[in-house]
């Protein structure tokens, strides 16, 4: 998956869950290209599952996707 194609995932998943673009600033949450780096070099069957929260929203990242999540 490429950093800009990782970015928009992130985003679509961030609105689906309701959190409009004026309400985060990602750039101060995560190093998107970091990010894609680290997904990109595990090896396919590691199960790699990296968790992280935007405001009250949760980001749950694989290798093949983007999940959001609300917080309970």
């Amino acid at each position: 998956m490429s950093d800009q194609e990782l970015l928009f995932e992130i985003i679509d998943s961030l609105e689906t869950v309701g959190l409009n673009r004026d309400e985060y600033q990602l750039h101060r949450v995560i190093d998107v290209e970091s990010l894609e780096q680290l997904v990109n070099s595990a090896g396919p069957h590691t199960g790699l599952e990296i968790r992280f929260s935007v405001g009250e929203l949760w980001l749950c990242v694989t290798q093949s996707d983007v999940q959001g999540l609300r917080s309970e």
